[in-house]
């Protein structure tokens, strides 16, 4: 075996057989999503269609268009660009938008924090504008960079042209790049905290107070949801991107011009309640989870721990009959300091019958630095200088 591949195989005997491409969604003909433009309904941890209607059709997404917005504000706080508890000053730009709002004044400050609760709650046009400011310096930077995020993320049928899904031509996306999308922010496990509240307020303790309800009414009416987005224009209609949790299944589920609130509610709805009823999964690990020792080349520490940078589960129909997948865990060559946590150096990969079935990141369970030039002859040295 050779050192820079590490490959652990172990035979695992699962209640789950079969695991789901988007044959699922074709099987039978699924009375879904009836009254909608487009629409989609995928399992999270393993991306598996279980349902589709038009999903590439390029449509305006209208304020779920933030779901790319909130994800460059969680990206902004991993990276350590903004702080939760910064303040941030309103712009006259960003206190002139209309729709929804929580009609910010020029100069006012809210927290990083307050702005975010006001998207993911309020779909607040002036909170996106402001934090958009903040992050890229004007609205038009912050679109740049979530059009260029598109591309990173292979969002075929989507482009931007602001930070809220204001009305706006050559604006659109379509349901299956929404769900990919949304799919990618739930990576960013503490957006839940803000999506899952029913209702909060801001600016508590003055003569302004202001009482933020959540625009997706089912985190309250559906037991498991717990996101993401709404949207509604004219042209859009209601829309909605929506996100639950049972056991260990978590589904997303987009609808696209559904004609009235209570009818996009419906036809989610009932999506949920076809994913649940018909289908589970096997949680392999959990993200975070141990896998073991990875050697590191020219590191201050000469081995770290490597873990699965997201959840790895199978998904099948209920009552499947027992089978068995190989895992593998694929190093990459020439593990090299430095190293940041949260790396990618490898892959969890779910094999059956030959076939790679899923596959997810292996990644640095901690930051490494590279060894000083001493460290590094101290270890050539000796090699030289051990005794049998």
């Amino acid at each position: 075996m050779k050192r820079s591949v590490v490959i652990f195989i172990m035979t695992i005997c699962l209640s789950l057989a079969m695991v789901p491409t988007p044959i699922f969604a074709s099987e039978v003909k699924l009375s879904l999503a009836d009254n909608a433009k487009s629409a989609i309904l995928i399992e999270r941890d393993t991306g598996a269609v279980l349902f589709e209607k038009n999903s590439d059709e390029k449509l305006s997404p209208a304020s779920m268009t933030k779901i790319m917005t909130m994800l460059l504000i969680m990206e902004a706080l991993d990276e350590g660009k903004i702080q939760l508890k910064e303040k941030v000053r309103t712009s006259e730009y960003a206190a002139s938008m209309g729709g929804s709002q929580i009609f910010l004044e020029e100069g006012e400050e809210m927290t990083v924090e307050e702005l975010l609760l006001a998207i993911s709650l309020g779909s607040a046009n002036d909170a996106s504008v402001a934090l958009a400011e903040k992050i890229a310096g004007s609205e038009r930077n912050f679109v740049e960079m979530m059009n260029e995020k598109a591309k990173e993320l292979g969002l075929k049928n989507t482009k931007f042209q602001n930070s809220t899904g204001l009305p706006a031509n050559d604006h659109y996306s379509s349901a299956k790049d929404m769900a990919l999308l949304a799919k990618e922010l739930l990576k960013h496990e503490n957006i839940t905290k803000y999506t899952s509240q029913y209702e909060s307020y801001l600016r508590e303790n003055t003569d302004k107070k202001f009482w933020l309800v959540n625009t997706n009414r089912l985190v309250k009416f559906y037991p498991g949801v717990d996101g993401l987005k709404t949207g509604y224009t004219n042209e859009a209609k209601y829309c909605l991107t929506a996100t639950a949790k049972k056991n260990d299944m978590r589904v997303i589920a987009v609808v696209f011009g559904a004609s009235t609130s209570k009818e996009r509610n419906k036809q989610i709805t009932q999506m949920f309640d076809y994913a649940f009823s018909q289908f589970e999964t096997k949680q392999f690990y959990a993200k975070g989870d141990v896998l073991g020792k990875v050697k590191v080349e020219k590191g201050q520490k000469r081995k770290i721990d490597m873990a699965a940078g997201e959840s790895v589960s199978l998904l099948a129909k209920k009552g499947e009959k027992m089978d068995k997948v190989k895992t593998k865990v694929k190093l990459n060559k020439n593990i090299a300091a430095p190293i940041k946590k949260g790396q990618e150096i490898g892959k969890i990969i779910l094999e059956k019958d030959g076939k790679i079935i899923a596959e997810n990141a292996v990644v640095a369970n901690e930051s490494v630095k590279p060894a000083s030039w001493w460290t590094l002859y101290k270890r050539a040295f000796s090699i030289f200088t051990k005794v049998e």
